[in-house]
């Protein structure tokens, strides 16, 4: 049996959460470009849980951007799908399946242009949400009058100028446009080159003003881990246990966080899924979030990534299931991370609350989140997301954050690479990783003299854009840590430190 509006009725909701017949029938109120599983597992997401809630009442338009294939597979199942949340949740195991009926149609946008269009014509039409990865919010040579544009901005352009002809330009006509691309200032980016497309494809003054003050930009953040797809073996399991079967079966992580940037009232209005779910955020600045996730999410796997792998876990959950590593974890954040973030938007308590949901996180059996993965551009993470934390540290105690150290001791042994042939090779416990890191034959260099090289490495602002020696202790203290790693080992010293501090 095919998951599909026909089989619902067939479907025992003992292990499945099914959505209600008249959920089916609710109108389109949203257009977003991109099928991807970010998407389905986030934004849509929060969309069907307000829609059960009977708070946003509306269904999604999506558009398949890309040229590759169309929209059966979605057409088969009348664009329903199953995600499955597992994982880690306030310490608790979450695992929970949902049907999703949020998207009401799947149209190709080089099979359906006209069709899309159309849609730009429906009232209720408010939301444009997109993701169309990092490289979809690019300038082009677009004509919006091509069937259909190239680029995704070419095609937003071409769907508002026909939504400004259908509605005279009305300023109740403009939408809450909200891209969820992974690139910082997201809306203003997109808004900037759509106004460029509109002085190359020589529309109107009238229009230019009436998306610049009738439309709301809105920057977002966005967080939430979604594999997609199931490895075969669990999928057949799952969908046993259903009693249907679904191509479009994805899996997502319990975590999940929507940043939205608005002060305007009706902005908050549109969107009121925001009221259905405690992780989505509409707020004058989503500064405060990118912070969280920039220090305490990426900044901590940075640190704790050499350290990992120096002590022989292969994947973040592997080395979280080990009690002596997860308390360097979690210490590094509570102790010098979250109190380095303190500032007039970010309390020490917010720091810890999202430093326990990264605990979570961390903690998920059903991620292989590998280490080796988070080397890639090692250098450049380890600066632009901790190197903030050492300055902030010192600024509040003047003297040496030993965890943050000791994690930056661990890079530090690792980047000691030997070469084969034109790439660099990290040698630890036997194993080989390729790296794969700009600054990669800077630090090999260096390491060709031990006897300097930690100097040398801590000293150079093409690395830190600061010289780390000048901070008192810092460097003496990288030293001790390489010395011990290298010679104690990290489990041994991740150990004594429990033993020798309260860490």
């Amino acid at each position: 049996m095919i998951l599909s509006k026909e089989n619902l009725k067939n479907i025992s909701g003992e292990s499945v959460n099914k959505p209600a017949v008249e959920l089916l029938e609710l109108p389109e109120r949203v257009i977003q470009f991109g099928t991807g599983v970010l998407l389905r597992g986030l934004p849509d997401y929060f969309i069907d849980k307000a829609n059960r809630a009977g708070v946003f009442n509306g269904r999604v338009l999506v558009v398949k951007s890309t040229s590759q294939g169309g929209a059966d597979a979605f057409s088969k199942q009348d664009n329903l799908y199953t995600l499955c949340v597992k994982g880690i949740e306030d310490g608790v195991k979450v695992e929970e399946n949902i049907i999703n009926s949020s998207i009401s149609r799947v149209l190709s946008a080089s099979q359906d242009w006209t069709e899309i269009l159309k849609a730009a014509h429906n009232p209720d039409l408010q939301v444009v949400i997109s993701n169309t990865t990092e490289v979809g919010i690019v300038l082009s040579e677009d004509k919006i009058t091509d069937n259909p544009p190239q680029s995704y901005p070419g095609k937003l352009l071409a769907f508002l100028h026909e939504r400004y002809k259908a509605f005279n330009g009305s300023e109740e006509s403009g939408m809450v446009i909200v891209p969820t691309e992974l690139i910082s200032d997201n809306a203003d980016k997109l808004k900037e080159i759509l106004l460029k497309l509109s002085v190359q494809n020589k529309l109107s003054w009238d229009f230019e003003q009436w998306l610049k003050t009738s439309n709301h930009f809105c920057k977002t953040l966005v967080d939430r881990i979604v594999p997609g797809k199931l490895p075969a073996t669990q999928q057949t399991s799952i969908q046993e246990q259903l009693g249907y079967e679904d191509e479009l079966m994805i899996m997502a992580e319990p975590f999940r966080l929507w940043a939205i940037e608005s002060a305007n009232p009706r902005v908050k209005e549109i969107l009121s899924f925001e009221q259905a779910d405690k992780g989505v955020f509409i707020v004058p600045s989503i500064n405060k979030f990118k912070e969280l996730k920039l220090r305490l999410l990426n900044g901590t796997h940075t640190l704790s990534c050499g350290l990992a792998i120096l002590s022989g876990f292969n994947t973040v959950k592997e080395a979280m299931a080990d009690e002596v590593f997860a308390k360097y974890v979690s210490n590094l954040m509570q102790q010098e991370i979250a109190h380095s973030l303190e500032n007039d938007d970010i309390t020490y308590q917010d720091a810890i609350d999202f430093a326990s949901s990264v605990i979570d996180r961390f903690s998920n059996p059903s991620l292989e989140h590998q280490w080796q993965a988070i080397t890639l551009n090692f250098t450049s993470k380890m600066q632009m997301r901790n190197m903030p934390l050492i300055r902030k540290y010192y600024s509040q105690k003047n003297e040496v954050p030993p965890l943050i150290a000791l994690g930056l001791s661990a890079y530090i042994i690792f980047m000691n690479t030997t070469k084969d042939g034109a790439n660099y090779v990290a040698n630890v416990n036997g194993k080989t990783y390729p790296v794969q890191d700009e600054f990669a034959e800077i630090l090999y260099t260096y390491w060709q003299n031990p006897e300097t090289a930690i100097d040398n490495i801590l000293g150079d602002r093409r690395l830190w854009d600061k010289n780390l020696n000048n901070y008192p202790g810092f460097n003496a203290a990288i030293k001790n840590y390489v010395d011990l790693l290298q010679n104690t080992g990290a489990k041994e010293t991740l150990s004594n430190l429990h033993t020798e501090r309260t860490i």
